[in-house]
């Protein structure tokens, strides 16, 4: 028996994830599908067809410190361990947003949610498991200034990554990131953030989980036409969230490429970390 987890999965993406997962993985499996509101969860599990794996609506907000931690070893309790997770929690902003009032919040879900994931989930993964968290092409060191690269080019724990997401936090929040070179759309240091988060944790389980055949990476699904997204760009003739979910269920239910290890894989190719950086 097989057991996958996907985060904000109530709507969009992460809720095209769990039917494709589902409808792929055997009926004696289990797809848990998380959100942090009891209502959306039940409704977001009726709404899927039946047929394949068992789907199992779970309350876990990310956004909540110590609920990783407590989803995961009620996970260790039930099954031992578990083979596919997918961190796509995400809060999404729009452009009248003000950065300043929303960046607690924003960090809390979308960058320490991400690295409590991490530490929750890396020890629990079975051999042959994946541990995926959904990012974007903005999460590389291209978009960021130069000046600002070696806050996050290398670094080597997850506590180094969260000091650094702490410290532009609070720059945000109190105006000096717009004096400095941090970028005004404060998905890109995010998502470079979220990118540095498995690529740290990577370097430091890499050798054990090539031998397990585990596969961390994180994954850009590329413009998908949803509400949010059009707020900001023409996402008429964007994939829907059904069709964005293929390619990341295929890497989770395919073999692994040793090449996607610690990386932002998209569409099955690996975007380059750095300016004329390679795959590591």
């Amino acid at each position: 028996m097989k057991i996958a987890v996907v985060t904000g999965a109530t709507q969009g993406l992460g809720l095209a994830l769990v039917e494709s997962l589902a409808q792929r993985m055997n009926p004696e499996d289990i797809v848990y599908l998380t959100g942090r509101d009891s209502t959306r969860v039940q409704q977001a599990v009726e709404t899927l067809p039946a047929g394949g794996a068992r789907v199992r609506g779970e309350v876990f907000d990310v956004g909540v410190p110590d609920a990783a931690a407590r989803f995961a070893g009620l996970l260790r309790e039930r099954h031992g361990g578990v083979d596919i997770v997918f961190n796509n929690a995400v809060m999404r902003v729009g452009p009248d947003d003000d950065p300043r009032a929303i960046v607690d919040e924003y960090t809390q879900v979308n960058n320490f949610g991400t690295t409590r994931v991490l530490r929750a989930f890396a020890p629990l993964l079975r051999d042959d498991a994946r541990l995926i968290v959904v990012a974007s092409s903005l999460g590389t060191l291209h978009h960021l200034a130069p000046v600002l690269h070696s806050r996050f080019a290398e670094l080597s724990s997850l506590d180094a990554v969260d000091e650094q997401v702490a410290a532009w936090r609070d720059a945000v929040r109190d105006g000096s990131a717009r004096a400095g070179a941090w970028p005004g759309f404060v998905n890109i240091p995010s998502k470079i953030a979220q990118v540095a988060a498995v690529r740290a944790l990577a370097s430091a389980r890499r050798a054990e989980d090539r031998r397990r055949g585990i596969l961390q990476a994180a994954v850009c699904p590329g413009m998908i036409n949803t509400p949010t997204s059009g707020l900001w760009w023409d996402v008429s003739t964007a994939p829907s969230p059904a069709q964005a979910a293929v390619p990341l269920a295929d890497l989770a239910l395919g073999p692994v490429d040793p090449a996607h290890y610690g990386e932002l894989v998209r569409f099955g190719k690996v975007l380059p970390w750095s300016v004329g950086g390679a795959a590591r």
